[in-house]
């Protein structure tokens, strides 16, 4: 049965059927899964005010639109069933299963440390670990996130207990929130001194989201004027009751400086595992697990830093993280140790990938490498037409002529040391709002140093490229230097995101207010050869400027507007400006429409300042 014709275009009535489609499928896509010409499409989606090709990724909210009008429920595939479908294609599956219970071990918590910007987070962790992690970071911000093993003991048994480090700046919130998807206990680290600030709040509500134990690190009880009773009376309103409180959220109050109360803070937060938690893990099942963070290694090629969830990670294994693969040809630890093989809830480093993971990627080992290269491409193609959805600006029938008129964008190409931080940078600047006529478009992310190609593509589309940690270098440095390549270095996240947008509200078209200057009565008129009429005035309220805009009021009504002071003189002698409660001859220009009684009005158009 045909729906209605649109334009002369008929199309198969879905009649309430389902069809699904992955992220950025294009209406040639669609076509093929309803029996349709892809022309047909486009001519509908142009009868609803949109303009796509046929092979041009089209974004969730027109598919749906598009299926609603030709009676087809259209359901976009979330980025997790994609992959879901895509494993099972090759009979793999993602997640834990049973297995044989004699399989089963215990393994250790995973913790993450979240709080507010500057309580003490990495000094914390630096004091747990024995190192020094904080002066290695610019601005003293954790910049990257990090995945370390302590051991410690508990009733005379050793035992590990894996931490990740999570950025302290807020516009590492989505590195944060992943963060509490892979953890299995959350530290939340206050200062005594400071109390629960807005990134407190932040960081607990993805805590309490993840539903995951938190655990109270009260730190700088060191510090005058720290109050850690402060802390667990305004935790309260939060949901964190203190257990001397009577609730069942355990506070440790700490010193990162002095190291106090470090081993209580590990007991507090084994006994929570114990309490709250059955951490066990199939040790024999294909590995399994997290990238917490990649970066590409000038020496060893692209290195990621992966939490093995489930299996035993060995080296040798054919391994595919997100879309990138390989083989891992070495194993290494927080300090750099190799290792021959990492258990469940152990970080390690994986060498051997053939490209960079993004932070957040799921990795999984298979039998052949064959098999990771053919995973690796599909995931790559569905995550860049994924993007190109979700980058195109829609354009309707409506706001094509401006569009076309003028297109303001800021293009981008983001590169950086690792690719949690360009991720984390790269939806930092997304989030930015300015205006609807201004747009911001990253067309190239990636990991390692400003290559030569870089700047080839910042020339064909007049882009300015960033580097994060990274620097542009021999060829990549004299062609940006020569062309005029806009490249901007940073190490600190915030000054990149400060700088872009003070960048797109620059771009922005000036908006302009009108400021009164002054008004003068006309007391008389006098002619004068050659100029025409002058308005003897005795100006009433604040100044009368020379060459300012001036309009003409006669009984409260506009007589003249867009006029100009050409000539103002106190008696015989020219003046810039005239004060108020002084008299004063004005003169208009051409303009000699001036009567007694008139009003003359001045004003400026000053710039509003973007905020």
């Amino acid at each position: 049965m045909a729906a209605p014709s649109m334009g002369g275009v008929s199309l198969p009535r879905g009649n309430g059927q389902t069809v699904r489609l992955p992220r950025g499928a294009s209406l040639t896509d669609l076509a093929e899964r309803i029996n349709a010409e892809p022309a047909a499409l486009v001519t509908a989606l142009f009868h609803l005010g949109e303009m796509i090709t046929a092979t041009q990724s089209v974004n969730d909210e027109t598919l749906q639109l598009l299926g609603a009008e030709i009676g087809w429920v259209i359901q976009v595939v979330s980025p997790e069933d994609e992959d879901r479908e895509l494993l099972e294609t090759f009979d793999l599956t993602f997640g834990d299963e049973e297995g044989d219970e004699g399989d089963w071990s215990p393994r250790p918590p995973v913790v993450t440390v979240m709080g507010h910007v500057d309580h003490g987070k990495t000094k914390l962790l630096d004091a747990l670990r024995h190192s020094n992690v904080v002066s290695k970071e610019a601005g003293g911000i954790t910049q990257h996130i990090g995945a370390y093993q302590i051991v410690t003991e508990l009733e005379g048994n050793e035992r590990p207990v894996t931490f990740i480090d999570t950025p302290g700046h807020e516009s590492f919130t989505a590195m944060r929130a992943r963060g509490a998807k892979v953890t299995d206990i959350v530290v939340l680290v206050v200062a005594a001194d400071d109390g629960v600030m807005p990134q407190t709040v932040e960081a607990l509500n993805h805590a309490q989201a993840a539903e995951v134990p938190i655990v109270v690190a009260v730190n700088k009880i060191d510090k005058d004027g720290a109050n850690p009773a402060k802390i667990r009376q305004q935790l309260t309103e939060y949901g964190l009751v203190a257990e001397e409180y009577g609730g069942d959220t355990m506070f440790v109050d700490v010193s990162a400086t002095t190291r106090q109360g470090l081993d209580e803070l590990l007991t507090a937060i084994l006994l929570t595992a114990d309490a709250s938690l059955d951490l066990r893990a199939n040790t024999e099942q294909d590995p399994q697990g997290v990238v917490i963070d990649a970066k590409l290694d000038k020496g060893r090629g692209p290195v990621a830093t992966v939490l093995v969830q489930r299996g035993t990670l060995r080296q040798g294994d054919s391994i595919v993280a997100g879309d990138a693969y390989g083989r891992v040809r070495s194993l290494l630890d927080e300090h750099g140790n190799k290792l021959k093989e990492a258990l469940p809830a152990r970080p390690v480093q994986v060498v051997g990938l053939t490209s960079v993971p993004r932070a957040g990627d799921t990795f999984l080992v298979v039998e052949e490498d064959r098999v990771a290269r053919q995973i690796a491409d599909r995931r790559q193609a569905r995550i860049r037409s994924a993007q190109n959805a979700s980058m195109r600006k829609r354009i309707s029938l409506e706001d094509l002529d401006a569009a076309l008129k003028e297109t303001r964008q800021l293009n981008l190409i983001i590169k950086g040391d690792n690719s949690g931080t360009v991720e984390a940078l790269e939806e930092a600047l997304m989030k930015i709002e300015v205006d609807d006529e201004i747009s911001l478009r990253v067309i190239h992310r990636g990991v390692g140093g400003i290559t030569k190609s870089d700047i080839d593509l910042a020339l064909a589309d007049d882009v300015i490229v960033l580097g994060f940690n990274v620097r542009a270098e021999g060829q990549a440095t004299e062609l940006a230097n020569r062309e005029g390549v806009d490249v901007r270095y940073y190490t600190v996240l915030y000054q990149a995101i400060d700088e872009i947008e003070a960048a797109l509200k620059g771009m922005l078209k000036p908006e302009y207010e009108e400021v009164q200057l002054g008004t003068a009565e006309v007391r008389e008129v006098f002619r004068v050869p050659k100029i025409g009429n002058v308005a003897g005035s005795l100006v009433r309220t604040g100044t009368i400027v020379r060459n300012s805009k001036a309009r003409l009021l006669r009984d409260g009504a506009v007589v003249a507007d867009n006029l100009t002071v050409e000539s103002l003189r106190r008696f015989k002698d020219d003046a810039t400006e005239v004060r108020e409660g002084y008299e004063c001859g004005i003169g208009l220009g051409s303009f000699n429409d001036i009567k007694v009684d008139d009003v003359i009005q001045t004003f400026e158009m000053r710039e509003i300042p973007r905020t």
